[in-house]
């Protein structure tokens, strides 16, 4: 039970990555490109960690999971540009 909560947490977190490709694109090219494909594979382990972090297991929790996949690529970029400066 606990691993199929992680698999929903997972999948709405890369759902989130998905819908954020889907957004950003131009065109179909877009999709296949580098940044495409790692949006998509980093949102596996935040909804990972997300599922982990979580006191929950209810609708608003992957509402907010989903959210973390669209956005979690972005947050990641910003700490990893952050501590590269020092």
């Amino acid at each position: 039970m606990v691993i199929l909560q992680i698999l929903h947490f997972i999948f709405m977190s890369f759902l989130g990555a998905f819908l954020y490709v889907l957004v950003w694109a131009k065109n179909w090219n877009d999709i296949k490109t580098f940044e495409s494909v790692r949006h998509l594979i980093i949102s596996i382990p935040i909804g990972y960690i997300y599922s982990i972090l979580v006191a929950n297991y209810n609708f608003p929790d992957l509402i907010m999971c989903t959210v973390a996949g669209y956005m979690g690529v972005d947050f990641v970029q910003a700490l990893i540009d952050k501590f590269k400066q020092k």
